[in-house]
């Protein structure tokens, strides 16, 4: 139902105005400002954290985050009369990220770094699920079998010709890339920066150009890990639509160093990040775990556009700036 979820407002002593839908939510305007209703089948300790962590940003000057508020019962998470919980959060009037406006981009990377620079937070947090290396181990294995089952397909459709054709070339480079990551000095990195937390979702649908500036939403992906991350996955949105175009890569990460210079290590982190095929894997992996006879044209062509990219890819890589 439209409403579904707006009940919850009275345990924050809240009433709506107004109310529109966001993605997957109810944007709501109140006596206090925008608002935000959202379900949430997460950890409630996990939420708690990340409003500490909304917080801890606001509290030390950076404004541009959305925050997690608490019930009238000191609660971060509510749950309705159904029985289904709910965050509530503030909100702002503003739109998405737009990636084909390159002042929006350097906007928002300049901001991220700003982010990132108070995003040092000392304490006890839930670590990363997953390290990196142990993430493109997997995803190398992955590649591995689904190398062997299609190419040993007899009768192929279009999609399974072009994977079968590639896929040989991108399971090397994330071959390439895990050994170098190996070798890199990862884990003394990670150590330099032990208090480091990031957002963990960073692309322009999570930043909202506001009057005041870039705001960053959805933190629900946080975790301790390397702040390259963040930079890292905005950084591969925007350049792939954009044919991996070096100038506007080399840009962005100087209009982030204009804010927070990033050390050697870091510079190589985000290089070998860069470096490993993620969307090849993502369209392979889709393709592993779904129906093998109704693969749509809208994933064909997403192949052959990571295959049409692989050769500007592996330019900007090759002319990497290094510190």
């Amino acid at each position: 139902m439209y409403d579904r979820g707006l009940g919850v407002l009275e345990k924050y002593g809240l009433t709506a105005k107004t109310v529109a839908r966001g993605r997957g939510s109810l944007i709501c305007e109140t006596e206090q400002g925008p608002k935000l209703i959202r379900e949430y089948w997460g950890s409630p300790r996990k939420m708690e954290i990340q409003r500490n962590i909304q917080l801890h940003c606001r509290e030390e000057g950076f404004e541009g985050v959305d925050l997690i508020l608490e019930n009238l019962d000191g609660q971060t998470v509510t749950t309705d009369g159904d029985g289904i919980p709910y965050t509530v959060r503030d909100w702002f009037v503003g739109r998405e990220c737009d990636t084909r406006s390159r002042e929006d981009v350097m906007k928002s990377v300049r901001a991220l770094a700003i982010l990132h620079k108070v995003m040092r937070i000392p304490g006890e947090r839930e670590p990363a699920a997953e390290g990196l290396l142990e993430e493109c181990r997997r995803h190398n294995k992955e590649l591995r079998r689904i190398r062997k089952f299609v190419q040993g397909r007899k009768r192929k459709n279009d999609f399974e010709e072009k994977l079968a054709a590639s896929i040989s070339f991108f399971l090397e480079q994330g071959e390439r890339t895990t050994e170098e990551l190996e070798h890199s000095g990862w884990e003394e990195l990670r150590k330099k920066f032990p208090d480091s937390v990031c957002h963990g979702d960073c692309n322009q649908h999570n930043i909202l150009m506001t009057g005041r500036g870039p705001v960053f939403t959805n933190f629900e992906k946080w975790s301790d890990d390397l702040q390259i991350r963040d930079l890292y996955q905005f950084m591969r949105k925007i350049l792939e639509k954009y044919s991996w175009n070096r100038e506007l890569g080399y840009r962005m990460i100087r209009e982030y160093e204009r804010e927070r210079p990033l050390c050697a290590g870091e510079l190589g982190n985000l290089k070998l990040r860069l470096s490993y095929p993620w969307k090849f894997w993502k369209l392979a992996n889709y393709y592993s775990e779904n129906s093998k006879t109704l693969i749509s044209r809208k994933n064909t062509e997403k192949l052959e556009q990571t295959i049409r990219l692989a050769k500007p890819w592996q330019n900007f890589l090759d002319n990497f700036p290094e510190k």
